[in-house]
């Protein structure tokens, strides 16, 4: 397996994680009695259970891009020291995102996300070279 597909492979895992601390934090918040629901009504939740929420659908819209990436570098036989570095850098940045959003590290949650996304953004475009 390439670095960037044990990478990718992590930041799934990660994902994972996060879903799980979001159902947790979710269901203490509302109880389990609407968690097991229908959820015709929908409730927004907020502190720590909204924090983990909008965590993991940060996540989620940032490993699609860091899937293409890795597809890309993977498929095309592109992989180099850059790509590497890149993919490790871009599962780091992620692995700090979910404790900086649920602590609220401001401003540092966002310059982490940047980390991540110009990481994802570098492996792109060295695989077109």
């Amino acid at each position: 397996m390439t670095p960037e597909l044990t990478a990718l492979t992590l930041a799934v895992l990660l994902q994972g994680l996060q879903f799980a601390l979001f159902s947790v934090t979710a269901q203490m918040e509302v109880g389990s009695k609407y968690a097991a629901s229908p959820r015709d009504e929908p409730r927004a939740l907020t502190g720590l259970a909204g924090r983990a929420q909008r965590a993991m659908n940060n996540h989620f819209e940032g490993l699609i891009l860091f899937i293409a990436a890795v597809l890309v570098v993977v498929a095309g036989d592109q992989s180099t020291g850059v790509t590497q570095a890149a993919a490790w850098t871009y599962l780091g940045a992620r692995v700090l995102y979910a404790p900086a959003y649920l602590l609220g590290w401001t401003p540092w949650r966002s310059a982490i996300w940047f980390v991540g996304f110009l990481a994802t953004m570098l492996m792109l475009i060295a695989a077109l070279f």
